[in-house]
């Protein structure tokens, strides 16, 4: 699609304009009233006793789930794909050789750490592939966000982030493997997916609260709250949006990767945040 075949907002008036913006006004007021009450619904979900002792590495070697908290009570684990193994014959790039683009566009979206440690929340990364994969992507990537390896525990089967029928994880966003493939939501039934895990510590014992999964991750991209804004849009060629590029949902890229004029390896971030 190029720039003439975009179709634009119609011209009207200033007086006319506002009429609009203030019908939509009353809209978007509702919808944020809507927010409240469910983000209110989500704090008073039920919570889980985590007994299993799982155990990380990371920088500073191995780490509790426990440890991860960084003695507060709260805290946030981003599920990043980044897979341990090497890729399978006739494929490279994300998430075997490199993390997941989508998981780095929620990682180049995390705030400054300290608005969340003063409210007594830390936000940690957490893959299955091994540290020593993990520093290397990390450092080019510029992040400075805690990141632990899990590839020596159950962690990311338990919390369904890792498919695999032999680790009877076979689930995700709270439907079938199999189902999903069928319908095209997600490219396999075994490999690594993306998620957001939560965890309250309540003295030494830890309990989960809540995990998301697909478009329950938007929230967390600061950039396409951004561009939700504009009469473009993300882009991407669905909900009335122009398709910029004629790329769909595979416009994105790692940051340092834009000007290089590489085709964007696809993970499966992209069918997965619609799934």
């Amino acid at each position: 699609m190029t720039h003439t075949d975009i179709l634009l907002p119609q011209i009207v008036s200033r007086d006319e304009w506002l009429v609009e913006r203030k019908k939509h006004l009353a809209h978007e007021k509702e919808l944020t009233r809507q927010i409240d009450a469910l983000y209110a619904e989500r704090r008073r979900l039920p919570m889980v006793a985590v007994d299993k002792p799982y155990l990380f590495s990371g920088p500073e070697g191995s780490a509790s789930l426990l440890d991860l908290f960084g003695g507060r009570r709260q805290l946030v684990v981003y599920h990043f794909m980044f897979d341990p193994h090497d890729p399978p014959e006739g494929r490279s790039g994300a998430p075997w050789d490199e993390g997941c683009p989508g998981c780095s566009f929620v990682a180049d979206s995390i705030p400054h750490l300290a608005h969340l440690h003063a409210r007594e929340t830390s936000l940690v990364l957490v893959s299955r592939a091994p540290w020593n994969k993990i520093a290397p992507f990390k450092a080019r990537m510029g992040w400075t966000v805690p990141w632990y390896s899990s590839f020596d525990s159950d962690f990311n089967y338990d919390f369904h982030v890792t498919l695999d029928e032999a680790k009877s994880s076979l689930e995700w966003n709270y439907r079938s493997a199999q189902e999903l493939k069928q319908a095209g939501k997600i490219p396999d039934e075994k490999g690594e997916l993306p998620g957001l895990s939560v965890f309250l510590r309540n003295g030494e014992r830890v309990f989960h609260t809540y995990s998301t999964y697909a478009r329950g991750l938007e929230v967390l991209l600061g950039a396409y709250h951004y561009l939700d804004l504009t009469p473009f849009g993300r882009g991407e060629g669905w909900g009335g949006m122009p398709d910029l590029g004629g790329q769909g949902q595979n416009w994105l890229r790692h940051h340092d990767r834009y000007e290089i004029g590489r085709t964007p390896e696809g993970c499966c971030h992209a069918r997965a945040s619609l799934a």
